[in-house]
C-alpha cells in the first residue's frame, strides 16, 4: 500500500476548495445561491490590461520559457507602484521578485527560510495558508492572538513572554484580513524592533492596500523594516486580476535572492502576455482605484444594512474587501453560516475558518453586484417580517 507522507496527516484541504464544491453542487440542483463567501473580484480588469494581454500573445517568443525573475519592464512597472502609491523606492534588479500570486510567495518564503523544527509565529485569527505552509514543511506553529480589544494587532508584551530561541519566522497582514484593521504605525514599529531584537524574519502579506483604504500602506514605510522584513503584494484584488495569478516580493536583495534560488527551482518563469499586461496595470494612475472603491463603498453599505438585520456588530473603521461582523446572538460561526446557506440560500464564510479567535465573527466578501445584495436583503426582510 502506498502512503501519502506524514506532513499530510494534519494538513487539511483548503476550506473554500472543499465548501465551493457544495455550494457548486447545490446550485446544479437549483438552489439559487449566492456567493458572499470569497473574495474573488467580480468586477472587469482595466480594458487597457486586456488589450496588452491580446497584443502580446502575438509578440515573438511569447509562448517560450520566460526567465524566473519575469521581465525588465515587469519589475520596473513594480518598483513604479510602490514609488508612487507608498512612496518607496525599490531596486528593480535586486529587491523585486514577480510570484505566481501570493501564496506562491507564501510556500516559496517558507522554504527558503525554514529548517523542519523551526517555528513560526501564525497570526490567529489570519489566513489559512500561513499554518498550511508552515505544517506542510514540519515546521512547529505558534499561533499568537489576535483581539478586538488590541485593534487586532499583535500584542508585543504577550510574544516577549514567550519562547523564542527556535522562532525563525512571523507572518503579519496590514491591512488586515480578515478583520479589516488598517495597519497602526506604531505597533509595527515596535514589532520590527521585537523581530531585530529576535532575529525573526517579518513578512507582512499586503494584497489590500488599495482597497477602501485613505492611506496606502508598506512595511517598508517603517524605520528598520529593510533589515528584518519581506512583503508580498498581490494584483488580484487591487486591479481585478485574480485569475492571472500575478504577485510580487519585495526586500533586500538577499531575502529576495534566497527565495529565487528555490523558485528557479520550481517553476519555468510566467507567461509573458500575463506579464505585459500586469506591467500596465501597475502603471495605471490613482483614478483607477477610486473607480473601484466607489463601487466597493456602496457593496459594503448594503452588507451593512444586512448586519443590521442579523443582529452583527461591524466596526465601520475598517479596510479592504470584506466585512468582518461579530455575532450577538447565541448563534455560533458555524450555526448562522449554515442557517444562511441551507436556509436562505446565502454562503458566508464563518470566523472560525481564519482561526479560534473568530468564533464569534462571520465574514462577507465586497465581491458581489448590487443587484445580487440587494436580494440577500430582500431574503433577510422577509425572514424579519416571519
Amino acid at each position: 500500500m502506498i502512503s501519502v507522507s506524514n506532513r499530510l496527516q494534519e494538513t487539511k484541504e483548503y476550506y473554500f476548495s472543499k465548501k465551493l464544491r457544495e455550494v457548486a453542487q447545490l446550485k446544479k440542483e437549483g438552489k439559487p445561491i449566492i456567493n458572499l463567501g470569497i473574495g474573488s473580484p467580480d468586477l472587469s480588469p482595466p480594458e487597457e490590461v486586456i488589450s496588452e494581454l491580446v497584443q502580446a500573445t502575438k509578440a515573438d517568443g511569447a509562448y517560450q520559457y520566460q526567465a524566473y525573475k519575469g521581465i525588465d519592464e515587469l519589475r520596473e512597472a513594480m518598483c513604479h507602484f510602490y514609488k508612487t502609491h507608498y512612496g518607496i523606492e525599490v531596486h528593480p534588479d535586486k529587491q523585486v521578485l514577480p510570484l505566481m500570486g501570493s501564496k506562491e510567495g507564501i510556500a516559496l518564503i517558507s522554504m527558503a527560510f525554514l529548517n523542519e523544527g523551526d517555528e513560526v509565529l501564525v497570526p490567529n485569527p489570519g489566513y489559512p495558508t500561513y499554518q498550511a505552509a508552515t505544517k506542510l514543511l514540519n515546521a512547529k506553529l505558534i499561533s499568537y492572538d489576535l483581539t478586538a480589544n488590541k485593534s487586532w494587532h499583535p500584542d508585543i508584551e504577550a510574544l516577549q513572554e514567550l519562547d523564542l530561541s527556535q522562532v525563525k519566522l512571523m507572518w503579519i497582514n496590514y491591512p488586515n484580513m480578515p478583520t479589516g484593521s488598517p495597519a497602526d504605525k506604531d505597533k509595527l514599529l515596535e514589532l520590527i524592533q521585537f523581530a531585530k531584537k529576535n532575529d525573526i524574519l517579518l513578512v507582512n502579506d499586503n494584497p489590500y492596500s488599495m482597497v477602501l483604504t485613505e492611506e496606502k500602506f508598506s512595511i517598508f514605510q517603517l524605520e528598520g523594516a529593510d533589515e528584518v522584513c519581506l512583503e508580498l503584494n498581490s494584483l488580484s484584488k487591487s486591479f481585478n486580476l485574480a485569475g492571472f495569478r500575478v504577485g510580487f516580493l519585495v526586500g533586500n536583495s538577499d531575502f529576495i535572492t534566497a527565495v529565487l534560488k528555490v523558485k528557479s527551482n520550481m517553476d519555468s518563469g510566467m507567461f509573458f502576455p500575463i506579464q505585459k499586461a500586469a506591467a500596465k496595470a501597475l502603471r495605471l494612475d490613482s483614478a483607477w482605484f477610486d473607480t473601484q472603491n466607489k463601487i466597493y463603498k456602496q457593496r459594503r453599505a448594503i452588507i451593512w444594512e444586512l448586519c443590521e438585520a442579523l443582529q452583527l456588530k461591524v466596526d465601520k473603521n475598517t479596510n479592504g474587501l470584506f466585512v468582518w461582523a461579530k455575532i450577538t446572538t447565541k448563534h455560533t460561526a458555524e450555526e448562522l453560516a449554515d442557517e444562511l446557506l441551507y436556509k436562505h440560500n446565502i454562503f458566508i464564510t464563518p470566523g472560525t475558518v481564519f482561526g479560534t479567535n473568530g468564533a464569534n465573527y462571520v465574514r462577507f466578501s465586497l465581491c458581489v453586484s448590487v443587484e445580487h445584495l440587494n436580494q440577500c436583503k430582500e431574503r433577510l426582510l422577509k425572514l424579519k417580517a416571519v
